[in-house]
């Protein structure tokens, strides 16, 4: 495994630690996985995942997406297994790429 498979790997563990989630699907997206990287192209990382029971019955509304800063090599976002329901009923493009890589 490559170092920064190895790093990729352990933020999206991190995430879901401190964010109380599941992440049930990642993958790479943008230049890199479009065959295209230039020398100094960052790691999109787009995931999608799950949130415990409870957060769905709240009468309080919780985030739909989780956004990292970008650093240098990593750009790493997700999106609630509901929010990514609803853009695939609407084909949305990312999500589709997504899907697709």
């Amino acid at each position: 495994m490559s170092d920064i498979h190895t790093s990729i790997i352990r933020e999206l563990r991190t995430i879901e630690s401190e964010e109380n989630v599941r992440i049930l699907y990642a993958c790479e997206s943008g230049s890199r996985a479009w065959g295209f990287p230039s020398r100094d192209s960052d790691y999109d990382v787009r995931f999608l995942y799950l949130r415990c029971p409870e957060a769905y019955l709240s009468i309080f509304e919780q985030r739909d997406v989780i956004e990292r800063p970008i650093s240098d090599l990593l750009d790493i976002n997700g999106w609630d297994l509901k929010k990514g329901l609803t853009l695939f009923r609407k084909s949305n493009p990312p999500l589709l790429e997504w899907l697709g890589t």
